[in-house]
């Protein structure tokens, strides 16, 4: 058995202790100690991490037998007897701290004005996810949201006590605990009670601020995303730098950027048609160029070149421009490496594009597909002569007498 120092003292990051045991577990160095403030995976919340005599500690796990396992990148350099220091990441402990007590406080606040309750919890390492039994919409996600930081800026204290499971039968818990025997109570002064074993602030101001990322329907109830304290800060920051990064882009107030943003979008859908139109009417004019280029083969006329600047859509408009014509057949490719190649044929021509586009995904890699009359793909490498080398030949083949 362990004794958990962060039971009774979240604030503790620097501890001396005795080390019961040195094993191999699963590869893994392990260590096992009379106490300790490092905490281990549970309830949603990960472990610390730090330092334990020469070795740095990269997991904590909670073992059957009550003891606390830490997993270490190197030997300790201390026997099984012998105290060793324990330091922890200052920084992840106030960091989960805030986090866990932010959740807290922000379920109570659901809990409260909307009985929905809190279903699952994960601390993770950028934001937090919070899943509640109810489907709730942004009105009341934003009620909720205010009232925790209400709590938070009154600044109540938030306590750690022990009770019976029968005891705390009587109290006013927040959820009925999943276990049994003595429990830990987290108590935020006059909103929250709950049975928890997590690491908690001494003080709800501590948390700075309670902010609901996004939500979104889940499992028949609403999860959401929030973060608290420090990541607050930084999201802030984030999307403050986001925001004037597109106010200078846009030249509009930060209130006007919905709808700038939107007039873009029409703007680009409109210049989108309008290049597409243009490009198909340049597709048909170059189209007569090409067919003016065409090599005799048999009865047919085919065209094969590699064109600059053109993407899929326009080689396929040039390439049944020209196809339009009674016995023409046309391959087309564009000079990217991969290339991308579009195959057609007039109807008149014993042309299937389908299959030579296949033959030519076979050999020089890529996807596509398409009909006999008009075949596409992407992706083709080898380079542009030898592409052309051998469309070349596979088309000869296929209609030559």
């Amino acid at each position: 058995m362990t004794e958990r120092l962060y039971y009774t003292d979240p604030a503790c990051t620097e501890f001396d202790a005795t080390v019961l045991a040195c094993e191999t577990v699963d590869g893994r160095l392990v260590a096992v100690l009379d106490r300790t403030a490092f905490y281990p995976t549970s309830g949603g919340q990960p472990n610390d991490v730090g330092v334990l005599g020469d070795a740095q500690v990269l997991d904590v796990v909670d073992r059957d037998d009550g003891s606390i396992g830490h997993v270490l990148s190197a030997p300790l350099g201390v026997g099984v007897g012998v105290q060793v220091h324990g330091s922890i990441d200052r920084a992840r402990r106030v960091d989960h701290r805030q986090q866990h007590t932010g959740q807290h406080i922000l379920s109570a606040a659901f809990d409260r004005l909307h009985k929905a309750r809190t279903v699952g919890f994960h601390l993770g390492a950028e934001v937090s996810t919070l899943d509640l039994d109810k489907v709730l919409g942004a009105e009341s996600i934003a009620r909720a949201e205010a009232e925790a930081n209400r709590v938070v800026w009154e600044d109540r204290p938030v306590t750690i006590r022990f009770a019976s499971a029968e005891d705390a039968a009587a109290m006013p818990l927040r959820k009925e605990p999943a276990r049994t025997g003595p429990l830990r109570l987290i108590e935020v002064e006059g909103f929250d009670l709950s049975a928890c074993g997590g690491t908690h602030v001494a003080r709800a101001g501590e948390v700075g601020i309670v902010a609901v990322r996004t939500s979104e329907k889940f499992r028949g109830g609403t999860r959401l995303e929030f973060v608290c304290g420090g990541r607050a800060l930084r999201e802030f920051r984030s999307l403050r730098d986001a925001v004037a990064g597109s106010q200078t882009f846009l030249s509009v107030a930060p209130l006007e950027l919905p709808a700038a943003i939107e007039r873009l979008q029409g703007d680009n859908k409109d210049q989108r048609r309008t290049i597409k139109d243009l490009q198909d009417r340049l597709a048909v004019h170059e189209a007569s160029a090409l067919v003016d280029r065409a090599t005799p083969v048999g009865a047919a006329r085919v065209v094969i070149e590699a064109i600059d600047g053109w993407d899929q859509a326009g080689l396929k408009a040039m390439a049944a421009a020209a196809a339009s014509r009674p016995g023409v057949v046309a391959a087309l490719l564009s000079t990217t490496d991969p290339a991308l190649l579009v195959v057609a044929g007039a109807a008149d021509v014993p042309l299937d594009a389908a299959a030579v586009l296949k033959a030519m995904l076979t050999t020089c890699g890529g996807k596509g597909g398409g009909k006999p009359d008009l075949a596409q793909g992407g992706g083709l490498t080898g380079g542009t002569t030898r592409l052309v080398g051998e469309l070349r030949q596979l088309i000869e083949q296929a209609i030559r007498p």
